[in-house]
């Protein structure tokens, strides 16, 4: 994004855009009605644009930007990215970054162990048997890898009016995470992708991250220690392939911001296909536009992560995005979490996940 911000201002000369960063703790959990009081420009996750459009924090881009730009976001959207942000009748972010929980593994590691990457969930458990496997496990990081399980067993969450449909669907998915999650080492559950992936480049005991959102950086020569190579899921639980939950991330414009036109101007810029797949990819970045993720010279610098990694995120699982659900998500996740630490009765787990998700469709009307 700050080589966007320069190269825009080099076009612009009249306009400076100037960014600041967060962690990606803060990008989870900060309040965007509070970051959107103080900037004009902010990136955002989809699940908020619930909350976002109740309380019109963002100015909706269907009011200046034309349709026919609008479309061809949607028609090139790596999955539901351009979808993710459309609530209530309005578009109150450009997909401008792509991702979802992906495979990975040192192909250097794998061939000393005298083994290759895993294709079934009994696969991944040998592997993790032998010390070699780990994933990310903090609060929100289990949330996701719980959803994924769930869609695995066949009952998507959030189906309607219920939280899982079926109970035994979330108590056998929490009980085969759990199981996963004994054989690695405890580290993980403090790990989010990236310190994930920093232990995997750094040290030489983690050969496999059966799904962790994918971080192109990592699959391009130079940028560790030791490069990362990224694929699709594996087979889990009957599934063909496994289907993990969407992120990637928006650029919103506030409801607060004085020049409107200078906004929507960069908007479109940051998200059009020549700037994504081209200086925004060389300066490390995950586009959402689907021109770069087939774009031969974006696959020849990360090792072919965007094609390899494509029907992935092509098939993933989109996240409730109704004023409430964020609150949901973060008690939901802590009380994952703690069953993952602590073990105890799955079925009460579940219980109280549905009692968290009512409760937040209730605060959210």
């Amino acid at each position: 994004m700050v080589a966007t911000a320069q190269r825009f201002s080099e076009i612009y000369p009249d306009v400076e855009v100037v960014w600041q960063k967060r962690s990606l703790q803060e990008f989870a959990d900060f309040s965007v009605e509070k970051l959107a009081e103080s900037f004009d420009l902010v990136v955002i996750d989809h699940p908020f644009v619930g909350y976002a459009a109740r309380h019109r924090i963002f100015i909706p881009l269907d009011e200046k930007l034309d349709a026919d730009f609008l479309a061809d976001q949607d028609r090139n959207s790596v999955g539901g990215s351009h979808r993710s942000y459309f609530y209530d009748g309005r578009q109150w972010a450009l997909a401008i970054d792509a991702a979802a929980p992906v495979s990975s593994w040192r192909a250097d590691l794998l061939e000393k162990a005298g083994v290759s990457v895993p294709e079934t969930w009994d696969a991944i458990l040998v592997l993790a048997r032998r010390g070699l496997v780990a994933f990310p496990s903090v609060p929100v990081d289990s949330l996701m890898n719980f959803y994924m399980l769930c869609c695995a067993l066949g009952e998507g969450p959030f189906v309607g009016e219920d939280a899982f449909g079926d109970a035994e669907t979330g108590v056998e998915a929490l009980v085969t995470l759990r199981e996963l999650v004994s054989l690695c080492s405890p580290e993980i559950l403090h790990w989010n992708p990236i310190a994930t992936y920093e232990a995997m480049t750094a040290r030489d005991d983690v050969a496999y991250c059966p799904f962790a959102f994918g971080y192109s950086n990592y699959a391009r020569p130079g940028y560790a220690r030791k490069t990362l190579e990224f694929g699709d899921l594996c087979h889990i639980l009957g599934a063909e392939h496994a289907r993990t939950t969407l992120g990637g991330t928006g650029l919103a414009i506030s409801a607060a911001c004085r020049n409107h036109e200078a906004a929507f101007r960069y908007a479109r810029y940051v998200a059009s296909a020549d700037c994504q797949k081209t200086l925004y990819v060389q300066d490390g970045g995950q586009p959402a536009h689907r021109s770069a993720w087939a774009d031969a010279e974006a696959n020849r610098m990360t090792n072919s992560f965007f094609r390899n990694t494509l029907p992935a995120i092509d098939r993933a699982y989109l996240r409730p995005r109704y004023c409430g659900y964020i609150e949901c998500q973060d008690r939901a996740g802590a009380a994952v979490h703690h069953f993952l630490c602590e073990g105890g009765n799955p079925r009460a787990v579940v219980e109280k996940l549905r009692r968290f998700f009512e409760q937040s469709k209730l605060k959210g009307r």
